[in-house]
């Protein structure tokens, strides 16, 4: 999927990014990518292992792919936020119920117009080097981002101004009243504050000092990451020693090392074997309604796809529900919007099925395809083989759109050449994911106003931009909802994305994992995780 993911094509990730390749998301860790296989176990597996990745009061976490870097500003790999997520902080971050806490920020004060905040560092924070966090590191790493044109530097779009008063207190000036500020520096890894030092040096891409609650310890390439505690963190400090990641591609394989005890935790879950762990009395399964999204995109700028009765055509003919059931096996939930229904932004919308029984739901996209000038139609379907999800999805795809007289040719393609011809308009549809949302703007400003970073399919419609440029000024909690119903639904009438569901966010660990939790938004925290293996506090 896409994460605010990335600029740089060697993984996919999960942004805002499809246009200027900024943010998919790694899919699934279900599916993973890559080769390696069980030997990565070796290298993380207690007593197998020594030093911090052999302690007993190690978390040894199974992801399904290598992170492609460690800089959080340039990398827009899921693979990677999960291990850098550990590792840096942000200025403030989404607590689990996604609601905006300070993190290296303990305060701020907003003025009445929302056009300046000020925010208070909290004293004492020191980065992995020693070195102490002042404010010039905050203004540092935000000009990084809005200076380099890096994945995230679009959700500055509003910033005028960034300075420090002094060691402790930045102040961010926008340019117009910004209610979605605190999310946007705060809800996205890519945001993380970075040490100069590290940049300059070119170490981050090797090892990474942030001020996180783990610090970089070692890296065994196409194996495993290990990362150490740092008790001196501002949240007091991990209850752990550290967290070794290992490389494991194969969902299976991860599944049967977690529950085999070698390894304690991984979200590399086939969905299929979701019953086989839940009913293993060692392991517990943790399963919420993500805020991602998966949809298709067709291209406006080719013919016939710029005929909005054409496109809702394949929008009638399309069957979520079996490709939720397909892809999720039970656990995703079939969306006409982006936006889930555990959100406080969810609007409901149900114009593709309400009414329509499967039977039904194809003559009318037959219909409107006779009302557009043709009898049957060819459309090629451009899917990632590293996102295996993309590829079954395709496949359903298909079937439904012959139904009704549609011919689907997929293209399954290396997601560097995904991008490249995404960013390039060289395609007739294509499917992927975005994550890494919590604010209706993540949700829909890039990807669907005409002069959106992500907007690859080209759409424009002058109300849809008017409304989403309100949406970023207003104040009012009622009015703005009302705003992002409105536009969501005409965007989804526009067929602009046609979405399909929403996916979970599954993660299985050892019940000798204490005080986890799985989110919405997927971040991979340990933060605040146990161990209870008998010997480990």
């Amino acid at each position: 999927m896409t994460d605010e993911r990335q600029q740089s094509r060697s993984s996919p990730s999960v942004s805002s990014i499809p246009l200027n390749r900024r943010r998919f998301f790694t899919l699934s860790a279900a599916a993973g990518v890559g080769v390696f296989g069980a030997s990565a176990l070796s290298a993380c597996s207690p007593g197998s292992g020594s030093g911090l990745a052999g302690s007993a009061n190690t978390i040894r976490a199974a992801i399904a792919g290598e992170p492609d870097q460690l800089d959080p500003h340039k990398t827009s790999a899921y693979f990677s936020f999960e291990v850098l997520e550990n590792v840096f902080d942000t200025l403030v971050e989404p607590n689990e119920k996604l609601e905006m806490v300070p993190a290296l920020a303990q305060s701020w004060q907003v003025n009445p117009e929302e056009t300046q905040y000020v925010f208070t560092l909290r004293p004492n924070v020191r980065w992995h080097n020693g070195e102490p966090l002042t404010a010039s590191d905050v203004v540092y790493s935000y000009r990084r981002i809005i200076d380099g044109e890096l994945s995230a530097s679009w959700r500055f779009d509003n910033v005028a101004t960034i300075t420090a008063l002094d060691d402790a207190h930045v102040v961010i000036t926008t340019r117009t009243p910004s209610p979605n500020l605190l999310s946007s520096i705060g809800g996205f890894r890519g945001l993380a504050i970075v040490n100069k030092r590290n940049v300059e040096s070119g170490q981050i891409l090797t090892r990474p000092i942030g001020t996180g609650p783990f610090s970089f310890e070692s890296r065994s390439p196409a194996t495993s990451i290990v990362l150490k505690a740092n008790p001196g963190h501002w949240s007091g400090g991990p209850h752990v020693d550290g967290v070794a990641f290992s490389f494991i591609s194969q969902g299976t394989t991860a599944v049967s090392s977690l529950r085999s005890g070698e390894v304690d935790w991984t979200d590399a879950i086939p969905a299929q074997q979701l019953r086989i762990l839940d009913s293993d009395d060692e392991i517990n399964v943790g399963t919420v309604t993500a805020n991602d999204y998966w949809y298709v995109a067709m291209n406006f700028a080719r013919k016939p796809f710029d005929d909005r009765r054409v496109r809702q055509a394949v929008a009638y003919a399309i069957d979520r529900k079996s490709i939720a059931q397909v892809v999720g096996y039970g656990t995703a939930t079939p969306n006409q919007l982006a936006i889930p229904k555990t959100s406080p932004w969810f609007t409901p919308y149900d114009r593709f099925t309400v009414g329509l029984d499967r039977a039904a739901a194809v003559d009318k996209s037959r219909s409107l395809l006779r009302d557009a000038g043709h009898s049957s139609l060819s459309m090629g379907l451009m899917v990632s083989t590293e996102y295996p999800e993309t590829v079954t999805a395709a496949q359903v795809i298909a079937s439904n759109l012959a139904d009704a007289g549609i011919k689907v040719t997929i293209e399954q393609l290396d997601f560097g050449v995904w991008l490249d011809r995404q960013s390039a308009g060289q395609f007739d549809s294509l499917l992927m994911g975005w994550l890494g949302n919590i604010d209706p703007d993540d949700y829909y400003y890039a990807q669907h106003h005409s002069a959106g970073t992500s907007n690859s399919q080209k759409y424009s419609n002058p109300e849809v931009d008017r409304l989403l440029d309100a949406g970023r000024t207003e104040l009012d909690v009622g009015r703005r909802k009302q705003i992002y119903a409105d536009v969501s639904s005409r965007i989804a009438d526009d067929v602009s994305y046609l979405y399909l569901y929403n996916p979970s966010a599954t993660q299985a660990f050892s019940k000798s994992v204490r005080d986890y939790t799985v989110r919405a938004d997927k971040a991979v925290r340990f933060r605040n995780a146990r161990l209870d293996r008998g010997g480990a506090s």
